[in-house]
């Protein structure tokens, strides 16, 4: 997966902060909320197309979000979405290898694209002016993308070494994003290896990579997002002219995605041979996304792991000095609260000392979460839950040419057909009450909804000098 997205998706400037802030609560709350002009329709193939004009730079961001991602691919076919996304860059009827990109870099454009638990997205943001040959170039390959022998041999090569690079023979490879919902989650589709068995890869046929683009990466199946200094009518006409074409295809049903209620902690462990420093890291079963108790999780979020004014950061980091930070969240290791669809974990992980035993780190952890568990907190931490919240939020809508937005308006555009959505947001979280919040930590933050994953080191390594 890809450290730009990551990067585009992180939350929190001080600037932002500090503009929230400077507010009073009243005016705050008045203040409230994203507003973002979003028109929505859909061309007669299915494909839903989201347009968002913002004149402040002359720039353009292009999504286009399949509804493919490493949760939903086939079985005995895992890793399979992540290969798509390589093949998708390897020609289609008009662009040859890798012209899409020289394409748009040479028109001063940037782009990329990763592969996520419920999508696959492409994007990439450009001059204005170039907004139509960047349409004209996405309808190429989603109408005839090159699929040949050469390119899936080539590109299973890549992703295979990518999965030697960045987990088989890397400290911490798949700790703890891949590693956790493994040992969470009992349904197949949330609990595989996602980033894919190798022998799974290799097997993978022509015949399949032509019946999974036949599947999946048709217009039904897909949202277009065009974000920024755009003139709607203008871009209505060219996405008509370049889309309205394709042919859709029947909608690949989507698979049973649902998790029992998990009634028993689990503990698993593992030996990491090149890590210097043990690790743990632990998860809780979300509530369903949109719901109340949603939101109360994301306020839950910020209170306990995000930013060093959190409560598990001033315990484990500050108080005990067991760790030198903190990473995780709702869907933290691969985008945000918002841009997925299924069964997800609220986690937190750390790097530790030897000296230090996953037993009282988790009892530290514990008596934090305890305290929001036994009793409704402060309506102040709450508010100051929103600030960080509401600035994190911002910062994600303008950072990268607008790429945040794109991305928030194509998952609500996707999940529930409602990319207005993304104006609901704030009203959300102001809606959660100190009495929700006791109530959504005593039913998801209990042990008993706990998946605890620990990494031990190999001695010999670890005394020959690992990689912190």
């Amino acid at each position: 997966m890809n450290n730009i997205l990551r990067s585009i998706l992180a939350v929190g400037v001080a600037a932002a902060i500090c503009l929230s802030a400077s507010l009073p609560a009243n005016a705050q709350a008045k203040a409230a909320g994203i507003k973002v002009p979003v028109t929505y329709y859909k061309l007669g193939n299915g494909l839903k197309v989201v347009l968002s004009p913002e004149h402040s730079a002359p720039l353009v961001t292009v999504a286009v979000y399949y509804n493919i991602g490493f949760r939903i691919e086939p079985r005995d076919r895992t890793g399979f979405a992540h290969l798509f996304e390589h093949l998708m860059f390897q020609g289609s009827k008009n662009l040859g290898k890798l012209e899409f990109i020289k394409l748009v870099e040479s028109n001063g454009g940037v782009l990329n694209g990763s592969t996520r638990f419920d999508f696959t997205n492409y994007f990439a943001v450009v001059p204005a002016h170039k907004t139509e040959t960047l349409l004209w170039a996405e309808a190429d390959r989603m109408r005839g993308l090159d699929i040949n022998q050469e390119n899936l041999k080539n590109q299973q090569g890549v992703v295979a070494n990518e999965v030697k690079v960045n987990v088989l023979n890397q400290p911490y490879g798949s700790f703890p994003w891949i590693d956790l919902p493994m040992a969470a989650f009992t349904n197949w589709y949330n609990a595989h290896n996602f980033y894919g068995d190798l022998k799974d890869l290799e097997a993978a046929t022509l015949d399949d990579a032509k019946a999974f683009a036949a599947k999946y990466y048709q217009p039904q199946n897909a949202v277009l997002v065009v974000a920024g200094d755009i003139n709607e009518a203008e871009v209505k006409g060219w996405v008509d002219k370049y889309f309205s074409g394709i042919p859709s295809q029947r909608p690949e049903p989507i698979g049973d995605l649902s998790e029992p209620r998990q009634e028993q902690e689990k503990t698993v462990s593992r030996t990491d041979k090149l890590a210097k420093k043990p690790a743990v890291g632990f998860g809780y079963q979300m509530p369903k996304r949109g719901t109340p108790e949603y939101y109360a999780m994301g306020l839950i979020d910020q209170i306990l792991l995000q930013g060093e004014d959190s409560l598990l950061y001033q315990e484990l980091v500050k108080n005990k000095n067991y760790t030198s930070g903190l990473s995780g969240g709702i869907n933290g290791y691969l985008g945000n609260m918002f841009n997925y669809n299924g069964p997800m974990l609220f986690s937190v992980d750390l790097i530790h000392d030897e000296k230090v035993t996953p037993e009282q780190i988790l009892a530290a952890a514990d008596s934090v979460i305890e305290n929001i568990r036994s009793k409704p907190v402060d309506q102040r931490l709450i508010d100051r839950a929103i600030v960080k919240l509401r600035s994190g939020l911002y910062d994600t809508m303008t950072q990268f040419g607008g790429f945040g937005r794109a991305d928030l308006l194509a998952s609500f555009a996707l999940f529930d057909d409602k990319p207005d959505n993304i104006n609901l947001i704030e009203g959300n979280f102001r809606k959660v009450t100190p009495a929700l919040i006791q109530q959504t930590a005593k039913e998801y933050l209990r042990k008993t909804n706990r998946t605890v994953v620990i990494l031990n080191l190999d001695k010999p390594a670890a005394a020959a000098g690992g990689t912190n």
